[in-house]
C-alpha cells in the first residue's frame, strides 16, 4: 500500500518496470558455463548490479582489460535479444499516467543506455527523458549515486522522491539516497523491512497537490 506526497519518481528497470528474467538468466547461465561457475550463485549476486561488478566478483584473477572485454561481449549479445521481455503488470500505463500528469520521472538502471532503451521499448514502457544508465554512474548499486543523480536530473531532492526497486542492491541504494522506497515484487530480507510493497502498478492513483503529487494505491 502506498500513500505518499512527493515531487518526483525514480524507477529501477529490470524486475521493476520490465520483466527481463529469461534474458538475464540466460546471459549469466552462459557466463557460468563458460567459466565453471554455478549460475545460481551468480544470479544471487548479480541482480540489480552493473555487469562489470559481477564479472569482477567472479573473475577477480583477470586483468581489468580482460574483464571489460567480457562485459562488452555480454552486452553486445544481449542487445537485440528481446524475446520474452514484457512489462511488469501495469508498468506502462502507470509511467504514462505519471508523465501525462507532469510528474518528474527518471530511470535509474544498472544497464547501459542502449540496452535500457531497447528493453523498455520492447516491453512497451515509455522511456523517461531523465535516464541514469550504468555508464553515467561511477559507483554501482548498492551505492546511492545513481538515485542521487536521477533526482538531480529532475531538479528534486532525493528526499522528495518516490523510488521503485526490486533487488537487494537497488533497494539499499534507493533507501541510502533518502528516497521513499517501494519494493516491487516478492523480495524479502532485512533491507525490505518496514517498506511498502506492490506486486504491480494497476490501480495506483496520481493526484496533483499544489506543486507536489500524491501517489496512492
Amino acid at each position: 500500500m502506498i500513500d505518499v506526497v512527493v515531487s518526483g519518481v525514480l524507477f529501477d528497470m529490470d524486475g521493476t518496470l520490465v520483466d527481463s528474467t529469461a534474458v538475464v538468466e540466460d546471459a549469466w547461465s552462459r557466463f557460468g558455463s563458460e567459466h565453471g561457475i554455478d549460475p545460481a550463485e551468480i544470479l544471487g549476486f548479480s541482480h540489480g548490479r552493473q555487469t562489470i561488478d559481477t564479472v569482477q566478483r567472479f573473475l577477480p584473477h583477470l586483468s581489468p582489460d580482460e574483464q571489460r572485454a567480457i562485459v562488452e561481449t555480454m552486452i553486445a549479445a544481449e542487445i537485440g535479444y528481446t524475446e520474452g521481455i514484457v512489462e511488469v503488470p501495469g508498468a506502462a500505463a502507470f509511467v504514462r499516467r505519471l508523465l501525462d500528469s507532469d510528474v518528474p520521472v527518471a530511470l535509474v538502471t544498472s544497464a547501459p543506455r542502449a540496452l535500457a532503451v531497447e528493453r523498455m521499448t520492447a516491453a512497451g514502457v515509455p522511456v523517461p527523458e531523465a535516464l541514469v544508465p550504468s555508464e553515467d554512474a561511477e559507483r554501482s548499486k548498492p551505492h546511492p549515486e545513481g538515485y542521487l543523480r536521477g533526482a538531480a536530473l529532475l531538479g528534486v531532492p532525493a528526499e522528495r522522491c518516490l523510488a521503485f526497486e526490486d533487488a537487494p542492491a537497488g533497494v539499499e541504494a534507493a533507501v541510502a539516497s533518502g528516497a521513499t522506497t517501494v519494493v516491487v515484487g516478492a523480495l524479502e530480507g532485512p533491507v525490505t523491512e518496514g517498506l511498502p510493497r506492490i506486486a504491480g502498478y494497476d490501480g495506483i492513483e496520481v493526484v496533483r497537490e499544489g506543486s507536489a503529487f500524491r501517489i496512492r494505491g
